[in-house]
Order: C-alpha cells, then structure tokens, then sequence
C-alpha cells in the first residue's frame, strides 16, 4: 500500500448544515456533489461529508459512537498571525474554538476548532517543515 491519503469522509448529522459550514470556510464544493453526498476538492486530497447513519451502514459498524475518537484533522498556514486570524474565521462561520492559538511544545503554534459535528481540525504553523 502506498503512503497516500485520497479522501477523508467525515460522517456528519445534517448534510445540508455541514455542507454549508465547508462552503463557507471558502472550500471549494465539486462537480460530483449530489443530494446524498458533497465533495470539496482539496489541495492534494479531497473531503467528503456523507451522512452518519449511512457512512457507518457502507462501513458495517455501529453508528452510535461518541465521545473523543483519537482522530484530529490539520490545516497548516505560514504564520501564528494565519492561525489566529484562520481561528478567528472560522468561529465567524460557525465553528466551536477548542483551544486558541498559542505556542506549544513541539517548537510550533497552534489552535484547534471543532466543526458542526464535532470534529476537531488543528490549525497550526510549523517552523520545521513547510506544510502550506
């Protein structure tokens, strides 16, 4: 198997809401979008949203998992001024703050958001290795 990430489906409540949510942070939503799913093409990979209930149903597994998953998502930016100003956008669109922006232990600077439904993005600069 190759070290590829192709796509990342996020199972979400309300496909409309969430759908909405990415628009909104400025992601751009595909062609191959449709009622029952949206796709947002990503700089090297892409994000889906695709109902819970129905993501879990395709996987064979019980959809009422809850609680913190071990699973964060990150979106790197050149500067702690972008993860602040990136954090500060994103709650303008709806997003919950988890943590703000602040230096952390790894030598770098970070802050998380959760989306509608919860899950966790970081945002974060990374002196060390060039991510954006």
């Amino acid at each position: 198997m190759k070290a590829k990430l192709s796509i990342i489906t996020l199972g979400v409540q309300n496909l409309a809401d969430s759908t909405a949510f990415y628009e909104k942070l400025g992601f751009p939503k595909s062609e191959f979008s449709n009622e029952g799913v949206s796709f947002f093409e990503m700089q090297g990979t892409w994000l889906g949203l695709y109902p819970k209930d129905k993501l879990a149903e395709d996987a064979q597994v019980d959809a009422k998992g809850n609680g913190f998953s071990g699973f964060s998502i990150a979106h790197n930016v050149g500067s702690p001024a972008e993860v602040d100003a990136t954090l500060q956008h994103v709650v303008s669109c709806g997003a919950t703050l988890r943590k703000a922006g602040q230096e952390v232990f790894w030598g770098g600077y970070s802050g998380y958001f959760a989306d509608p439904d919860g899950y966790l993005w970081e945002v974060a600069y990374n002196p060390f290795m060039n991510l954006t």
